[in-house]
């Protein structure tokens, strides 16, 4: 099969449910179909059917899975690990037909709620394969870190060194990298993949000072960074008592509240957190508290688009908001959100989620609201340097893919832009 007949593959969790991957993938694709020939992209992925109803791709999956061989827990682990054994041969079909093969954003790089031979062995596979087919590999704007085992450790440090080219969303990604000893001296930095996804225009409007706003809350079924049994339960509960406790808080100011989903799993903890709230606030809960299923982040933003300012735990909710231009507070499980908030002037409206002070959130959000104004203004000059920062990737990436650049970065580093004051 000559050059120009061969694939360019996109490579990620896709079709899995969560929005931020999908909007990564979304985020990209209008850049890949102007430079690549028509009919040759495709998607090795989570969910392969899901990415090719709702993208028009051509899709596989990143590893083979035997037809079912009966039901239960014990056949559907026997099912798994049949196609780990075979995750070489499944890969090397599908690699002979491919010349580049690009990670379109995601935090791909941790082990959030991954062992190591799952996600970090799916990674090592494809992408030492691929280097040693002569497959190019491209990870476009990624997060890194944390990665907690050590063994994942060294697996996803295989696989980042097996790439041609390597960004990332934020320095808090390289500079992760860089501390367990991988050289990312020259990988350049871009913003998110997300902040080039359209955003739809605001519909709020600045109400007389005092008056009570539409604050957009964003939750999480989240149960720890291993998401085990043991603790992840209690995780969890402590989690959504202190936002049930928040939430009433701003009901009892007036304020409505549009909780917002990240994932097709966080609508168990919108459910728990409507249900908590009602046996609080019954009078307040049906009038005062808005939801709509979302499936991506176009739906997210959308909603956002009736808030005057959002706290929200997952980091594209994060990005969303920001994108929209709206004042956010994060309760975040890793420093991606910090790193983020901290780029746009927020760096004061963060938390962690496992050490959620409620206290200390309503105070932060006395003060966003207080603020908003200005902070708003600061926020969409960065979003437009994020753009603009983005453009210029793409640019690179248009050469890297036809072959007309080498495949070693550019020696200065392009990193994200700074605060905007």
């Amino acid at each position: 099969m000559d050059r120009e007949s061969k694939h360019v593959a996109l490579f990620g969790l896709f079709g899995t449910g969560n929005f931020g991957n999908d909007g990564s993938l979304e985020a990209l694709l209008p850049f890949l179909r102007r430079t690549v020939p028509q009919g040759r992209l495709i998607c090795i992925c989570g969910h392969p059917q899901v990415v090719e109803r709702t993208f028009g791709l051509d899709a596989v999956p990143i590893y083979h899975k035997p037809p079912p061989a009966g039901a239960g827990r014990a056949a559907l682990r026997l099912r798994k690990a049949a196609g780990k054994a075979i995750l070489w041969l499944h890969a090397m079909q599908h690699l002979k037909r491919i010349r580049v093969l690009i990670v379109p954003g995601t935090g791909i790089l941790d082990d959030f709620g991954a062992w190591p031979l799952s996600w970090p062995l799916d990674l090592v596979s494809w992408f030492v394969l691929a280097r040693l087919m002569g497959v190019k590999v491209i990870l476009v704007s990624i997060g890194a870190g944390p990665i907690r085992h050590p063994v994942s450790r060294w697996l996803m440090k295989a696989a980042a060194r097996a790439a041609h080219y390597r960004s990332y969303r934020d320095r808090t990604s390289k500079a992760f990298m860089v501390s367990i000893g991988f050289d990312a001296r020259r990988d350049p930095v871009y913003p998110d993949l997300a902040f080039r996804l359209p955003a739809p225009p605001s519909s709020r409007r600045h109400e007389v000072a005092g008056q009570p706003l539409t604050i957009g809350v964003g939750v999480m079924a989240y149960c720890g960074w291993r998401n085990d049994a043991r603790r992840g339960a209690q995780i969890y509960a402590a989690y959504l008592a202190k936002m049930t406790g928040f939430v009433v808080w701003l009901l009892d100011r007036g304020h409505t509240v549009r909780l917002l989903m990240g994932d097709q799993a966080d609508r168990r903890a919108v459910d728990d957190l409507v249900r908590a709230v009602g046996s609080r606030r019954p009078e307040r809960t049906a009038a005062s508290i808005r939801f709509a299923p979302a499936q991506t982040l176009h739906d997210v933003m959308q909603q956002m688009a009736d808030t005057d300012l959002v706290v929200a735990t997952r980091y594209h909710n994060v990005v969303c908001a920001l994108r929209m231009g709206k004042p956010t507070i994060s309760v975040g499980y890793a420093v991606k959100n910090d790193a983020l908030l901290a780029q746009m002037g927020l760096a004061d409206y963060c938390q962690s989620i496992e050490r959620l002070d409620v206290a200390l959130l309503e105070t932060q959000t006395t003060r966003l609201i207080a603020e908003r104004s200005a902070l708003e203004a600061r926020i969409r000059r960065a979003a437009a340097r994020f753009d603009g920062s983005l453009r210029e990737q793409e640019d690179l990436l248009a050469c890297l893919i036809a072959g007309d650049a080498g495949l070693v970065p550019t020696t200065r580093s392009v990193d994200a832009p700074d605060p905007v004051t």
